[in-house]
């Protein structure tokens, strides 16, 4: 067994704790169901937003989804680069898995699609 990176981005559409939870559930979720990633699978999980998102920890959303409190959660900030995409929660989901790199599935939802291939 592998320790893999799963990566996800979306963007929030407001700053507030409702919005940033909402987002990171959806993403959290869909990272989930795209690798089917089991709960013992689960190592650890990294969290950015912009500096303009700073009205909840957006790990807080995995209280919310049942997951458990022993999971290793780190909220943080991306670096603020000139014309980068805003409001954007980023997450790197580190988990135990038999599956390949290129099985791996990377998530990214509403605007955060742009970041595809390193376009910002």
């Amino acid at each position: 067994m592998q320790c893999r990176g799963i990566r996800g981005a979306i963007t929030v559409p407001a700053n507030t704790t409702e919005t940033i939870i909402a987002a990171a559930k959806e993403l959290l979720r869909e990272m989930v169901q795209a690798n089917r990633i089991e709960t013992s699978e689960r190592a650890a999980i990294f969290f950015t937003t912009t500096p303009d998102l700073n009205a909840e920890f957006p790990a807080a959303a995995t209280r919310e989804l049942g997951w458990p409190k022993q999971l290793a959660l780190l909220c943080g900030h991306e670096m603020n680069v000139p014309n980068s995409l805003p409001s954007c929660l980023r997450i790197l989901m580190l988990v135990n898995t038999e599956k390949t790199v290129e099985e791996i599935v990377h998530v990214y939802l509403r605007e955060a699609e742009e970041l595809i291939g390193g376009k910002k």
